[in-house]
């Protein structure tokens, strides 16, 4: 893996856990120690400095085997055919096998519905799993069957051709009907378990919206994503002003009306199949606990306001 260095004087370590996915400053110093960080062909120390406008290699070790069960767990498919299939996973299921969840995962519950149908692009712990989803995020997932179709969706995926459009309510009111946000987002430079709006170690993230109620402190919103950035929607929102309700990591940190966990519901995919090239359009509703929150919103607020977009859609 190749790094492009931004920045001058951080220590290495601290600069590789920054930049790199899922990585602690513990592995990263692991990484260094076993000489698998070099620049121009020399080997680095933990405590050596970054140069800006420099390119670190990075050789990560292959993950360690981990066994992963079949479970006979709920799945909802909502459309599938040899080539793929397309769940609606609920708020609060852990999408691929981490610690803490190694046996309650779709993943788990995927290779009991599949068998060994499915593609081994991501290797053992993520078979199939063409794109990522929150654990407190509800909706459609996309899951292929073999490589062929991972590796037509993927590419789907990084032409921005696959479209992924949520739903969300935020706090506050947006005052336009729809707009775009591009800013682009890296690792927190602070909190490494989160993401922000940076220039730094960043890549670009474009997030189009368009306002569907509005009701007194809070708007419901319709969220169409051009790229596909770790917690991109949530990470938006929250830099606009406008944080997801219940979000209680880039948002409010406590609780409102209820939600502990962000309102936002995948809803909608359209892409091109992988061996017609027919355009294919998914959809599921909202889930229950979405429309009861609604339905508390309209009581709090009177009369809600729709967009005329939004009329023209039902």
């Amino acid at each position: 893996m190749l790094l492009h260095c931004t920045e001058s004087g951080l220590r290495l370590d601290v600069w590789l856990a920054q930049t790199l996915a899922d990585t602690s400053r513990s592995a990263a110093q692991k990484l260094l120690e076993r000489g698998m960080v070099t620049r121009g062909g020399e080997t680095l120390r933990k405590q050596d400095k970054t140069v800006s406008g420099a390119d670190y290699e990075v050789i990560l070790p292959e993950p360690e085997p981990v066994g992963v069960e079949a479970r006979d767990l709920p799945l909802n498919v909502v459309w599938e055919d040899g080539d793929l299939l397309v769940l609606n996973k609920p708020k609060g299921v852990v999408v691929h096998p981490a610690p803490g969840h190694r046996d309650d995962t779709l993943v788990n519950a995927l290779m009991f519905h599949c068998g060994e149908s499915l593609s081994g692009i991501n290797g053992e712990l993520r078979p199939g799993i063409v794109h990522r989803i929150d654990k407190d995020t509800s909706g459609l997932l996309i899951v292929a069957k073999n490589d062929f179709a991972h590796k037509a969706l993927a590419a789907q995926l990084a032409d921005h051709s696959l479209r992924r459009i949520y739903d969300a309510v935020v706090c506050g009111a947006i005052r336009e009907d729809s707009g775009t946000i591009d800013a682009p987002i890296g690792r927190n430079p602070v909190d490494r378990k989160k993401m922000a709006v940076t220039e730094k170690n960043s890549r670009r993230a474009v997030t189009h919206f368009e306002v569907v109620e509005r009701f007194r402190g809070y708007t419901r919103v319709r969220c169409r994503l051009e790229t596909g950035r770790t917690h991109q929607i949530r990470v938006h929102m929250a830099w606009r002003s406008h944080p997801i309700l219940g979000d209680t990591v880039y948002g409010h940190s406590k609780p409102e009306l209820g939600q502990s966990s962000q309102v936002l519901h995948a809803g909608t995919l359209i892409f091109r199949h992988p061996r017609t090239g027919e355009e294919v359009t998914v959809t599921c509703p909202l889930p229950e606990y979405f429309e009861e929150l609604l339905q508390k919103l309209r009581l709090m607020s009177g009369e809600p306001r729709p967009t005329a977009a939004w009329e023209e859609d039902r």
